[in-house]
């Protein structure tokens, strides 16, 4: 594969091969590996490691904290990772969430969330709401009141369960 890449790519790619090889932990590599499913900490310690050194955005602009690769070097440290059975990154934080929120959000809300996001500190989630499914959230029907200073959220849904679930 090496025809394939300049001198300055491969110098690239021993620099990421090396740095994974220095700063990966075992642990992690070898429940890769084994196809464990990683706890939000395992995931969270890798994001952190790649932090450090600036990588764990490795896609996004360098305005938000991201490296400023070129596509190739995003490409070589993508296959140098899966090759080092390195842990995979959060989906919804640092692909999708964050990227939204770089694009179309305030500077206010930049300031909040990205840094959070980057060092692995903040994982986000996704929501999905199908009609008639159970997970309908326009059958959600909450109200929300104050109780010693602080607050109470209290609702129901039709779930397809006993026909309504209760929360509070």
């Amino acid at each position: 594969m090496d025809a394939f890449f300049t001198a300055d790519e491969i110098a690239f790619r021993d620099e990421v091969r090396a740095f994974i090889r220095e700063n990966l932990p075992t642990d992690l590599a070898q429940k890769t590996r084994d196809g464990i499913h990683l706890a939000r900490e395992d995931m969270a310690r890798w994001n952190t490691i790649l932090d450090k050194r600036g990588w764990a955005v490795h896609h996004w602009p360098t305005e938000y904290g991201g490296p400023g690769w070129t596509p190739i070097q995003r490409f070589i440290f993508e296959a140098e990772c899966a090759s080092a059975d390195a842990p995979p990154l959060s989906v919804f934080g640092l692909y999708l969430v964050g990227p939204t929120i770089y694009t179309f959000g305030s500077s206010e809300q930049r300031a909040r969330y990205l840094p959070g996001i980057r060092s692995g500190e903040a994982f986000w989630c996704q929501g999905y709401s199908e009609p008639d499914a159970g997970s309908d959230l326009a059958a959600v029907r909450t109200t929300a009141r104050k109780v010693e200073g602080a607050g109470s959220l209290m609702g129901r849904r039709h779930g397809p369960r006993k026909g309504i679930s209760r929360i509070s």
